[in-house]
């Protein structure tokens, strides 16, 4: 079954956009000034990210864009699966935080504050349909507390 998914695909295009859009700007008008040891930094954060989403779609074949439990679907609980329970999201997180860093902008990371509130938004969708649809699901929210962030959310 699935959540509500066509309005969250679509927003969660949006901040991206503003976030290019963003970069662009100000690499224009030159309205940043980011050291290089910080873009260097932000450059393998975005790198670690990346690698980050492989490794957890090849833990879990279930990971998708759309919300929605598959035939036979079992709960992941392995891997970044046993620390939170959205990693991919995690991973994706980072990537929109650091990549205008890695690109030079400090006024393109003011966008990625929109995709937060987002985020919190779709996640908690996607744990209705998991709680609803995905037999074991509740008990593996037990036994991993923490949705996002370690020890925070």
């Amino acid at each position: 079954m699935e959540g509500n998914t066509k309005l969250s695909r679509k927003k969660a295009y949006f901040v991206p956009i503003i976030i290019m859009i963003v970069m662009g700007i100000d690499f224009r008008f030159h309205w940043s000034s980011v050291p290089v040891w910080i873009v260097i930094i932000s450059n393998i954060i975005v790198l670690l990210g990346y690698i980050f989403i492989i490794f957890v779609f090849n833990q879990n074949s279930y990971a998708s864009t759309i919300i929605q439990v598959e035939k036979e679907q079992q709960v992941i609980t392995t891997g970044p699966y046993s620390i939170v329970r959205h990693p991919m999201y995690l991973g994706m997180l980072l990537m929109l935080l650091f990549t205008p860093l890695a690109l030079g902008s400090y006024w393109a990371v003011l966008p990625f504050l929109l995709s937060v509130p987002m985020n919190i938004f779709r996640i908690k969708n996607e744990e209705e349909v998991l709680l609803r649809d995905l037999p074991g699901y509740k008990e593996y929210c037990i036994k991993t507390p923490y949705r996002l962030i370690p020890l925070i959310w």
